[in-house]
């Protein structure tokens, strides 16, 4: 393989952000509610998991940027919404590098334009999702994801219904919540991977605003959902929740939040539903032409989720270890492939393998090694690669540990290094084969077709005239007709905003909604 020329500056950042995702990791484990499955093996499944993202990211992400940017993709993905990827892309690449590395299969100079190059599309892609804030994640936001511009925000504040403990709109959303969230996480293996939250947003003194999106619902990636899922038409939905008398303190980059007091049903005194993909111009209203039009709406998805919860409970139970361990390991690899989808180059055979050289290890991830060992990975940080000098101080314990190796920057000089694990051969899978089905806005398509669809469409937010078109821009030219467009392109679907532009405040949609009741 030809060898890049990697420069010093490279080494310094990359290190940077291996450490960055290494205390937060140790923070994110620490804190970290455990449920231990009595269906999965989720612990040798993550680990399972690891070893295919240190073995594929490196050319699926580069296949990526053949067709689109990562600062495009992430554009993109920030008008539509993606699942969590703050912290899945470096960190379960870099837990399968650490895990290689404690097992002698690696050294720390092995791979390192693949670490260079995944940690560098990581950096770019999450500056662009966070654009509106600045941020690289939500740690550096002070654990908070204000992802969405103002305009978007504008139109879910506006056209939320109110509610109040009791009423059938707030018992309709109440149960669809619980219902999507039991499914969500059966989905997902057992796991929170199709549950994602950002915010909080400022509404009021005492309320605030939580955007959460429930995705990977209907046939789409996932072959187990296949004839699962035939009869639900949405494959993501977001709810936008305006909460009263508590304050949201802490979003993290896993998408879980805390509030005080405890976020409770009782503090919910909106909602509202939207649905987007990569086919849409952004979120497209369900319902939402009345309270009780979305109470309706509410209890119509439920009864639907609830049967599709049901026929997966039954096709689960029949599974074998393998297939457990296969579902699981690619729903936790498989986090990315959303950024395939949006550059219109995803192929099941990319995302829905486990990789030759991962599967050699299959055989080690017993159920008692998986916990055993993903716990002195992640939470105690017990490895010996692990282990630094005695006068260190990790961030949060206090100890002398690392835990995840940095490039040694001593291949500059004469230390030698490989560049990288080299192209995708084969793969193996022992679930059923993935139908080629794929639920969309625009109805249900191959893979290919689908493909092509999304390498046409750029909704209007991102094309040339209006992508770059930021906060900073519309509050020094919100009385041009420019920033009207650009506010139009939120507000065309919108019940009370529909051509009201730029210079609305938020208190002016208060008064808005307080009209239309």
């Amino acid at each position: 393989m030809i060898k890049n020329e990697i420069s010093y500056a490279q080494l310094l950042e990359t290190n940077n952000l291996i450490q960055q995702n290494s205390d937060e990791t140790y923070w994110l484990c620490a804190t970290r509610t455990v449920q231990e499955s009595k269906i999965f093996p989720v612990s040798a499944y993550i680990l399972f998991s690891y070893l295919n993202c240190f073995y594929r990211y490196p050319e699926l992400l580069k296949k990526i940027e053949a067709n689109m940017s990562a600062e495009e993709v992430g554009d993109r993905a920030r008008s539509t919404g993606v699942k969590i990827l703050a912290w899945t892309i470096p960190c379960f690449y870099l837990l399968g590098r650490e895990m290689l590395i404690n097992w002698g299969v690696i050294k720390p100079t092995d791979a390192v334009e693949d670490v260079v190059y995944v940690m560098d599309f990581w950096k770019r892609f999450q500056l662009s999702w966070h654009r509106n804030n600045g941020g690289l994640t939500n740690r550096q936001n002070g654990h908070r994801a204000q992802i969405f511009p103002e305009q978007k925000l504008q139109v879910f504040h506006a056209d939320a219904f109110e509610c109040v403990p009791g009423d059938e709109l707030h018992n309709a959303a109440q149960e669809f919540m619980a219902t999507i969230a039991q499914y969500g996480f059966l989905v997902s293996c057992e796991s929170r991977l199709t549950i994602h939250n950002h915010g909080p947003y400022k509404i009021s003194e005492n309320r605030e605003m939580l955007v959460r999106d429930f995705r990977e619902l209907a046939e789409y990636d996932f072959p187990w959902l296949d004839g699962v899922a035939k009869d639900l038409l949405y494959n993501n939905l977001t709810v936008a929740m305006i909460v009263e008398d508590t304050h949201i303190t802490l979003l993290d980059d896993w998408g879980s939040f805390e509030a005080e007091p405890e976020l409770k049903s009782e503090h919910i005194r909106a909602v509202g539903l939207w649905t987007a993909d990569n086919l849409t111009d952004g979120h497209q209203p369900i319902g939402m032409d009345s309270p009780e039009q979305l109470t309706q709406t509410f209890a119509e998805l439920t009864a639907q989720i609830k049967i599709a919860t049901t026929k997966l409970w039954e096709q689960m139970a029949g599974w074998s270890r393998d297939q457990q361990m296969d579902a699981g390991a690619l729903n936790y690899f498989a986090v990315p492939k959303e950024l395939a989808h949006i550059a219109g180059c995803y192929e099941s055979r990319d995302w829905m393998m486990m990789d030759d050289r991962a599967e050699r290890f299959r055989p080690l991830l017993n159920d008692e090694y998986g916990n055993l060992f993903l716990g002195e990975l992640v939470g105690m940080i017990t490895q010996p690669s692990q282990q630094a000098h005695s006068y260190t101080m990790a961030q949060h314990t206090d100890k002398a540990t690392k835990g995840l190796s940095f490039i040694p920057y001593s291949i500059l000089q004469d230390e030698p290094y490989t560049s990288g694990v080299g192209p995708i051969t084969g793969g193996v899978t022992n679930l059923e084969p993935k139908q080629d089905r794929y639920r969309t806005s625009e109805g249900v398509m191959s893979e290919a077709e689908l493909n092509e669809r999304c390498k046409k469409f750029t909704m209007t937010a991102c094309t040339e005239e209006f992508r770059l078109l930021c906060s900073d821009w519309v509050k020094y030219h919100f009385h041009e007709d420019k920033a009207d467009d650009l506010f139009a392109i939120e507000q065309r679907h919108s019940r009370l905003l529909r051509g009201k532009g730029a210079s609305l405040s938020r208190d002016d949609i208060e008064t808005l909604r307080n009209k239309s009741k």
